[in-house]
């Protein structure tokens, strides 16, 4: 899956080493997309993609993340884990870019308007 935004929030890296005795690290940012209703998105980067792709505040990027859900003890967890960012051109539109253009179109007829009428016999129940 894919989304694009502007990061909001870097988490500082966290890494801690597995029972197995695997030395592991993740970074956390957050990222709000630039819609009519923005969301923002928490995800992560594990491993060496925390490292591949450090990101700062303030930059407009194009996320690619896997969803995953596991459950442990009877509850369920859902992580979403970026596995690449690309840096996009920070003057974002608000309409997408494949968006076709419609030049031939004619120009929708304007709305119709209400006068009430001046006449104080107007003889309507309303």
């Amino acid at each position: 899956m894919e989304v694009t935004g502007k990061i909001i929030v870097a988490l500082p890296e966290v890494s801690g080493t597995s029972k197995a005795g695997n030395v592991w690290k993740k970074r956390q940012y957050v990222l709000e997309t630039q819609d009519n209703y923005p969301t923002k998105i928490a995800f992560e980067f594990f491993g060496e993609r925390a490292d591949q792709y450090p990101l700062s505040v303030g930059e407009v990027v194009k996320l690619s993340f896997d969803i995953d859900s596991h459950e442990y003890n009877g509850r369920w967890f859902t992580s979403i884990r970026g596995w690449k960012a690309d840096k996009v051109d920070g003057s974002m539109s608000a309409a997408p870019a494949s968006a076709p253009a419609d030049f031939g179109a004619p120009a929708p007829a304007p709305a119709p308007t209400f006068t009430p009428s001046a006449d104080a016999n107007d003889d309507l129940p309303f």
